[in-house]
C-alpha cells in the first residue's frame, strides 16, 4: 500500500508541476525584424500594402510552390484574404487577411492558421522614412498561448523559429524593390 501511495504521489506530482511552473511562464510572444530600403517610402509602401506581393519575397511563399492559393475580396484593401493550402507540413493551410491600413505607414494583418495547428496571430508591416529617400520596413508577428499550453515556450523559440525567415524575405524584398 506504501508503493502505490508513492507512486500515486509522484504522478500527481509530475502531472502538477508542469501546471504550477506555467502559471509563471509569459504567454505572449513577439518577434520583428527591419531593413533599409533604397527608395521612397510611399514606393515601398504602396508595394508592401499589397498581399499578393508577398509571393514574391516572403520565404514561406517559396518552400512549397505547388501550393493552393485563392483570394478574396480587393487587395491593398481591409478585409481582403489570401488564403493557403499544402500538403508539405512546413506550409500547411490557413489565410491571412488585411485587418487595417494607415496609408503610407502601416499594414495590420491577421495571420489563421489551420493545419498543422491551429492558431491566430496578428503580424504587421511599417514603412518609416529616412534620410537620403531611404526606407525602413518592420515586419513583425506576435501571438498568445493560453495557459497551461504556454509552458511550452520555454521550450520553443519563437525568436530562432521565425526571425531568420523574416530576414530572408525582407532582403529579397530590399533586392526587388532597389532593382526596379
Amino acid at each position: 500500500m506504501k508503493i502505490l501511495k508513492r507512486v500515486f504521489l509522484a504522478i500527481a506530482i509530475l502531472i502538477a508541476l508542469p501546471l504550477i511552473v506555467a502559471i509563471f511562464v509569459q504567454k505572449e510572444y513577439a518577434v520583428e525584424r527591419e531593413i533599409s530600403i533604397n527608395k521612397p517610402k510611399q514606393e515601398v509602401f504602396d508595394y508592401v500594402k499589397y498581399l499578393k506581393n508577398q509571393d514574391n519575397f516572403s520565404k514561406w511563399a517559396t518552400i512549397d510552390p505547388n501550393m493552393k492559393k485563392t483570394y478574396t475580396g480587393i487587395d491593398g484593401t481591409p478585409g481582403f484574404i489570401s488564403a493557403w493550402e499544402s500538403e508539405n507540413p512546413d506550409v500547411g493551410a490557413g489565410e491571412q487577411e488585411i485587418l487595417k491600413i494607415t496609408e503610407g505607414e502601416r499594414i495590420d494583418y491577421e495571420l489563421r492558421f489551420i493545419k498543422p495547428f491551429e492558431s491566430t496571430e496578428k503580424a504587421y508591416m511599417i514603412t518609416e522614412a529616412e534620410p537620403d529617400n531611404r526606407t525602413k520596413v518592420r515586419w513583425g508577428f506576435s501571438g498568445r498561448v493560453n495557459y497551461p499550453m504556454n509552458v511550452m515556450l520555454l521550450f520553443m523559440d519563437f525568436e530562432k523559429m521565425i526571425a531568420g525567415d523574416f530576414e530572408t524575405g525582407l532582403n529579397k524584398l530590399k533586392t526587388i524593390l532597389e532593382e526596379q
